[in-house]
């Protein structure tokens, strides 16, 4: 056994035995919109829910925007409420679904830590190449639950810094429907392979529809034995309107292909390619996306199972150097308050191994379909 920064190392996993696996089609299927909320500006943590993203508005000529500055959010869920970040998908969750049944889960995670994972996998879907990355897990009963673990959960950009123009552009393109919002979050589950899995991840906007459902009344309460103000504030809005906005300067073209994982993850429908030069955008167009993958599910599996065989509490690393990801004993609190450890009882089952004889495998974002032959998917 090795230690690492004062963690035992109870294991690891490398890249090249998830080549070695039969792997199921990773089709996603049977997809759900679970819950929502914003995130509100207070001195106490507070989220509305459902909550609404921002309408997508667009100027019809272009538009001159300022660049980055102030406050930037990088794991807004951490800055916000680091005592349990996961804590507002679940009260969101039970918020809107109060009888749902999270035994029938195999996974709770943000987008994020998938991407990570993805990228672990293919280096080549990672825009930045594959850089070192740390996610707490924890085990209870059949769910895992995967937390988003960062240096840093902010950053500030002075007013000679440059960062870009991405935030800015949000603000001038799109019109915010919860007043004093600082970000709008989403949880949805679906079927990957024979998994279940929870995902929570940030939109940046929708496109209008008229489909969805009247707003709700506003009412404030505290979840029990939390400081997490839950308000009942917003509208819920279908999948299939919601988008991602990108922006890159005209002469950098945005590459599809770097997007589509992030997209695949959360089933995002739309993305928004916005150019600029020096700041002033072009009239910016909706697309639709499609994309493949592979071998997501073994290496879930894979974290599960070593996690599980040493205690249910652990953290995985990836150093940025090496293939491996290395599996440590985590100490200290646990990830949620008391009461939410409730909702898992205590069913314990283990998780089979996946196989499958097929090369072929459909892959779905919205109503779109994609076939893909498995083992012509580099790794």
């Amino acid at each position: 056994m090795q230690t690492t920064m004062g963690s035992l190392r109870v294991g690891g996993i490398s890249r090249p035995e998830l080549t070695d696996v039969k792997k199921t089609g990773p089709s996603i299927t049977n997809v759900e919109h679970l819950s929502s909320y914003n995130w509100i500006e207070s001195s106490n943590p507070t989220i509305a829910v459902p909550g609404c993203p921002p309408l997508w508005s667009p100027p019809s000529t272009p538009k001159r925007v300022a660049k980055d500055s102030g406050l930037i959010y990088i794991a807004q869920n951490a800055f916000r409420h680091p005592e349990s970040p996961l804590e507002p998908l679940f009260r969101s969750l039970y918020t809107e679904n109060p009888s749902y049944n999270i035994h029938q889960v195999d996974l709770i995670t943000d987008r994020n830590n998938v991407r990570k994972l993805l990228s672990f996998i293919n280096p080549n879907l990672s825009r930045n190449g594959l850089e070192p990355f740390t996610i707490e897990v924890e085990v209870t009963g059949n769910t895992a639950t995967f937390c988003r673990a960062e240096s840093k959960t902010h950053e500030f950009i002075g007013p000679h810094d440059f960062r870009g123009y991405g935030h800015e552009f949000e603000k001038a393109f799109t019109t915010t429907q919860v007043p004093g919002s600082t970000g709008h979050h989403r949880i949805i589950s679906y079927n990957l392979g024979d998994m279940k899995f929870i995902v929570r991840y940030e939109t940046d906007a929708y496109v209008e529809d008229h489909s969805h459902l009247p707003p709700q009344r506003t009412h404030s309460r505290l979840a029990t034995n939390s400081k997490l103000v839950v308000q009942k504030k917003g509208k819920q809005v279908p999948i299939k309107t919601t988008l991602e906005i990108k922006t890159r300067v005209s002469h950098k073209p945005l590459n599809i292909q770097d997007l589509l994982p992030q997209l695949w993850v959360s089933q995002t429908p739309n993305l928004v390619c916005a150019y600029h030069n020096y700041g002033t955008f072009r009239p910016a167009e909706v697309k639709d996306v499609t994309r493949d993958i592979a071998e997501l599910v073994v290496l879930v599996k894979e974290v599960i199972r070593v996690v599980r065989e040493n205690g249910g509490n652990a953290v995985i690393k990836y150093d940025g150097q090496s293939d491996k990801l290395a599996v440590l004993k985590k100490k200290g609190s646990r990830m949620l308050p008391d009461d939410l450890y409730l909702k898992f009882g205590d069913e314990t089952g283990p998780t089979q191994a996946i196989e499958s004889n097929s090369r072929k495998t459909s892959l779905k974002i919205g109503d779109s379909f994609h076939n893909v032959d498995i083992l012509a998917i580099p790794s």
